[in-house]
């Protein structure tokens, strides 16, 4: 974790997010960035432990955010459930917004889990999204079937495949790099595919 608080910490936080960015996590260097900041590795080492810590300090504050929205998120569609509110309301949030109002506004942190975390503990990230979602979906599915609904129960493997698709989909207008209006305006697109699909899942539709 940080160790300074000091203008030259900034100044380092500076240079490890330019050198990444541009760099990916397996092209940075510490000499780079210690140039960048215009101090010595040993400067560096002052600020942060190691490259790992570096590289963290530029994603892990927005997959923070990721995980608070998305538990924020699935709390509510239970809170809907049990308040027997209507149908349409429960997924009245998807994972859409969860890029619109979370990612977007860091689509370049972003970019690099998707596209330049290879080598650090972040290179799997949506392999480990979906399967962290997977098993959350796979409990609300039953749970929804429990209440009453209609929901289709899938297999381990037909969830894995659909969820992945709709993830793998969700991301790729951010991973292309297009601006803000293009993203939002594919985004769109892919609720319309996708949600009909989930909503009949969940026993929401008929």
């Amino acid at each position: 974790m940080p160790r300074d608080k000091t203008l030259s910490h900034r100044k380092v936080n500076a240079a490890i997010r330019e050198e990444f960015l541009e760099k990916g996590y397996e092209g940075a260097s510490i000499r780079s960035i210690g140039d960048r900041a215009g101090m010595t590795s040993a400067g560096l080492y002052r600020h942060y432990r190691d490259k790992d810590d570096m590289f963290d300090s530029i994603v892990s504050p927005l997959l923070q955010e990721i995980d608070d929205w998305t538990r924020k998120h699935e709390e509510r569609k239970y809170q809907l459930v049990e308040a027997q509110e209507d149908r349409n309301m429960i997924f009245g949030e998807t994972f859409v917004d969860l890029i619109k109002e979370v990612i977007i506004p860091r689509k370049e942190e972003f970019r690099l889990v998707l596209k330049g975390a290879k080598g650090s503990r972040y290179e799997n990230f949506i392999h480990d999204f979906v399967e962290d979602n997977q098993g959350k979906l796979m409990e609300a599915i039953h749970y929804m079937k429990e209440k009453g609904y209609p929901a289709i129960l899938l297999s381990e493997e037909e969830l894995h495949m659909l969820l992945s698709a709709y993830l793998t989909a969700i991301f790729e207008p951010i991973l292309h790099g297009y601006d803000e209006d293009k993203i939002e305006g594919y985004l769109d697109r892919i609720n319309d595919f996708f949600m009909p699909g989930w909503m009949k899942i969940m026993g929401l539709t008929n």
